[in-house]
């Protein structure tokens, strides 16, 4: 199995046995899986050894040499296995899930699609359960000369521990995560005929572009305004129900300041009541997978009723003026969370997590 593999069925067999559904008595056609994976690690040292294969000083790139070279070293297995669509079909194998299998690739929004679209699969009544989650890895040369590429990363070098710092003036790009993580979705009068732990609701999903350009976000932030506005009309929420928002909040000089203008034309003066924070302060980014573990996060944050913060927050950006929960969690109510997750392309996906009344 790729990397990418290897965490979602670590997270999956964690999450499958909190729902206790092994235990019970499940119809493997209505149980389906959506991901928001990318893609496995690449086999970097092989494909080295390829092109030095392929290349003489002075003389044209031998493509004969390199595809000999990799005929006698690559792997075909390894090949199909770092394909994003893997982990959905070894969590399909595991689980015996014969429902819907999907994956989807939204950059840094995908697994909360995946999250918001299996909730609209369960809703038209084509499953009554969903694996649903993401996984990724981008820790390998390709991935990191990507973001290298784009300036999306960090350069604090020297101190790695205070170099992911979203909101703060002083950022200067993300840090790189990785992981998979896994909820179990579930149509609710099924759950309570099986007794299930119910940890909170999906009440809301919204799901818009920006439609401007392929790594920028639209500087007015119009795609995520329109997003949260949607998912807050699908949960049927008013704009003072919401207690707290799981920020994107990058660390990037951009992606910061676009959604804290956002949250504030959304919201107008309610904005700077809201507690807002970035868990990728503490995280890093986990790219596919961010927006699922954000979403357990918000999940976890509506339980226990304590927010997470937003840790080397030290120096206030004027443009950036909200309730960061900066450096400490604090004890506070929370019925009602928002999760936000705007992916490079203009991807916008925004959950709308709630507590479970009974």
């Amino acid at each position: 199995m790729g990397q990418h593999t290897r965490f979602a069925v670590g997270a999956a067999k964690k999450a499958v046995a909190d729902s206790g559904i092994q235990n019970a008595k499940i119809d493997p056609r209505r149980l389906g899986v959506y991901f928001g994976s990318g893609e496995g690690p690449q086999d970097f040292d092989r494909f080295t050894e390829m092109m030095v294969a392929g290349l003489r000083d002075g003389q044209p790139f031998d493509l004969a040499a390199f595809t000999k070279k990799g005929l006698e070293i690559l792997n075909p297995i390894a090949e199909l296995e770092q394909e994003p669509n893997m982990p959905a079909a070894h969590l399909a194998s595991l689980f015996d899930a014969q429902g819907p299998n999907l994956n989807c690739l939204t950059a840094c929004a995908a697994s909360s699609q995946a999250i918001g679209e299996a909730t609209e699969i369960i809703r038209r009544g084509e499953a009554d359960l969903m694996i649903s989650g993401g996984t990724h890895t981008m820790i390998h040369p390709f991935g990191v000369t990507g973001f290298n590429l784009l300036t999306a990363l960090s350069t604090r070098n020297d101190e790695p521990q205070r170099a992911s710092r979203p909101f703060d003036r002083d950022r200067d790009g993300f840090v790189l995560g990785e992981g998979a993580s896994v909820l179990v979705l579930e149509e609710l009068d099924h759950a309570k005929a099986r007794g299930a732990r119910i940890h909170g609701e999906v009440a809301g999903y919204g799901s818009t572009a920006d439609a401007f350009r392929i790594t920028d976000t639209h500087p007015e932030g119009r795609g995520a305004i329109s997003c949260i506005r949607m998912a807050l009309d699908d949960a049927g929420l008013g704009l003072d129900a919401v207690d707290y928002i799981n920020a994107h909040g990058t660390s990037t000089s951009v992606n910061d300041k676009v959604e804290t203008l956002a949250i504030k034309q959304v919201f107008g003066d309610r904005a700077y009541k809201i507690p807002v924070s970035s868990t990728k302060s503490m995280t890093g980014h986990l790219i596919a997978a961010a927006g699922a573990t954000e979403a357990i996060i918000c999940l976890l944050a509506i339980r226990d009723n304590v927010l997470p913060p937003t840790i080397n927050y030290e120096t206030v950006d004027p443009e950036c003026d909200l309730d960061y929960v900066p450096n400490q969690s604090r004890q506070a109510k929370c019925d009602v969370a928002l999760n936000h997750s705007f992916g490079f392309g203009g991807q916008n996906i925004v959950l709308a997590l709630r507590r479970f009344a009974g």
